[in-house]
């Protein structure tokens, strides 16, 4: 069996004496998309800033292609070279193109031509339907649109992971979809993708695995058919109750 993309042993992590992840076990095979859902606070945005090393953590060991990223001689910088993370927030460069936003990292961190870095993002552009956007500016956009180009600029650097943190969240009901095929296109590609989400619909869709995360905690665990439709612990059937009354599932 191959090495999984990302393997994490019993993480804990705490603000002050606020635990708010413990005992967090998890692999991610390569080609594989694992979801977390849960309520607000239950911890998934700050287990995906861990992941990338924008949180440092308490206890555990956290592994990318088999290296221990939690050592602390490992330069975050360029583990980070290996990872693509897309937040709520679109947080593209409001001064920059579009197509200068999706081609910076990979000129100033993986040193491509600006030629060559052109050439990628214009690719992926047209992949995306985004062609036409390329000179513009991301107040000009939707914001879906602005989501796909951060989601764009990502994968831009051809990760081996690429982290979504409820990506849909900041969008107009209208524009959840487009966001969402993207991700749904992605993961055909073969991507290997960690989520956070709120749309059950959605995670039944990409997931190969889903994780309900509560107080820190993972709760349950499975396939998709079996966590959305037969969940098994009962705190599980509660939160999908309370999404289903949302319209959410």
């Amino acid at each position: 069996m191959s090495t999984p993309v990302l393997e994490i042993s019993n993480l804990r992590k705490s603000y002050g004496d606020e635990v708010v992840l413990q005992n967090i076990s998890l692999s991610v095979p390569v080609h594989t998309a694992t979801v977390f859902i849960g309520a607000s606070g239950s911890g998934k945005s700050t287990l995906l800033r861990c992941i990338n090393l924008l949180d440092g953590i308490d206890d555990g060991v956290i592994k990318l292609d088999g290296e221990d990223i939690t050592d602390p001689t490992i330069k975050s910088d360029q583990v980070r070279r290996k990872l693509g993370m897309v937040f709520q927030a679109f947080n593209l460069f409001p001064h920059m193109t579009v197509r200068q936003n999706i081609t910076l990292a990979p000129i100033q961190v993986h040193g491509l031509s600006k030629d060559e870095a052109n050439s990628r993002a214009d690719e992926l552009l047209i992949r995306f339907g985004l062609k036409e956007k390329a000179d513009q500016y991301p107040d000009r956009l939707s914001g879906g649109q602005q989501q796909r180009v951060a989601i764009i600029r990502s994968i831009a650097l051809r990760p081996r992971l690429l982290l979504l943190d409820e990506i849909t969240s900041a969008l107009d009901p209208v524009l959840v979809n487009e966001v969402l095929s993207t991700v749904r296109d992605l993961k055909n590609d073969g991507m290997t993708m960690v989520l956070a989400t709120h749309e059950m619909g959605f995670a039944k869709q990409v997931s190969d695995e889903v994780c309900y995360l509560e107080a820190g905690q993972i709760v349950e665990r499975g396939s998709a058919g079996q966590m959305i439709e037969e969940p098994q612990d009962q705190r599980t059937r509660d939160f999908l109750k309370r999404v289903h009354e949302a319209g959410r599932l």
